[in-house]
């Protein structure tokens, strides 16, 4: 059994997540990061995507819309920018979410901007079709 360390989730509503965890799997912006006790200390940013947190046996998922890790060896903290359980997302969230993404994209003034917005349109897409059924 892995050693557990202190594992916290907090959004800017709320703390959704707070307990002692085997292992967390992060989307980091540079790819999926799994966290174990021990861990060096990292800082990493979160894209679109799914938590996937493995404690005494069960797994919980949330959907994150952003934010950033800060990874120690004693323990990791979630700064999502939203979050919400996965079995509490919704079809019509998401794709008000995707909406507003597309607006950016049409929106962006510079080149520079609209990468950063397609970029993230394209995180929302993915999860979209990584988490909902057709």
């Amino acid at each position: 059994m892995a050693e557990a360390f202190k594992f916290d989730l907090v959004s800017p509503e709320r703390l959704l997540f707070s307990q002692d965890v085997d292992q967390v799997v992060i989307p980091g912006t540079e790819g999926e990061m799994t966290v174990l006790a021990n861990h060096a200390p990292t800082m990493t940013n979160i894209r679109p995507g799914v938590i996937a947190i493995s404690h005494g046996g069960r797994e919980d998922r949330y959907v994150v819309f952003g934010g950033f890790a800060d990874v120690l060896p004693e323990g990791c903290t979630l700064l999502a920018e939203s979050a919400v359980h996965v079995n509490e997302l919704n079809r019509e969230d998401l794709a008000r979410r995707i909406q507003e993404a597309r607006e950016d994209v049409q929106d962006a003034e510079d080149h520079e901007t609209r990468t950063r917005a397609e970029e993230f349109l394209d995180q929302l897409t993915t999860l979209e079709g990584a988490i909902l059924p057709a």
